[in-house]
């Protein structure tokens, strides 16, 4: 808990993962295998500090003004990003790993 702030350079397809605290669909999705998201770079976003996230497998950024930029409401949700377009290519709410991995796929074949 604490710290400062951090900035993640993204430069290709970055698949934003929205969590939120006692949550079970979030805490399965940060302990699942990101092997279905080869072609993508997957950063998880809470928008609170919280000690639920010290024992996350992979890393959980802490950035409320993330949240309201995309105006994410409603945990776990997801948004598919082309930064070096400055677009975002899909979102939606994550109901599993490999719902969000099917919906996302046909993006990023090309």
């Amino acid at each position: 808990m604490g710290g400062g702030e951090v900035v993640v350079s993204l430069s290709g397809p970055t698949l934003l993962i929205f969590v939120k605290t006692n949550c079970d669909g979030c805490r399965a999705f940060l302990v699942a295998s990101l092997d279905d998201f080869v072609r993508v770079d997957v950063v998880i976003v809470a928008n609170i500090d919280d000690d639920e996230w010290a024992d996350s497998p992979r890393p959980v950024f802490v950035s409320p003004g993330t949240f309201a930029h995309l105006d994410v409401r409603s945990p776990p949700f997801y948004v598919l990003i082309d930064p070096e377009r400055r677009t975002v290519l899909s979102e939606g709410v994550v109901f599993g790993r490999a719902q969000v991995a099917a919906e996302i796929a046909p993006l990023l074949a090309g």
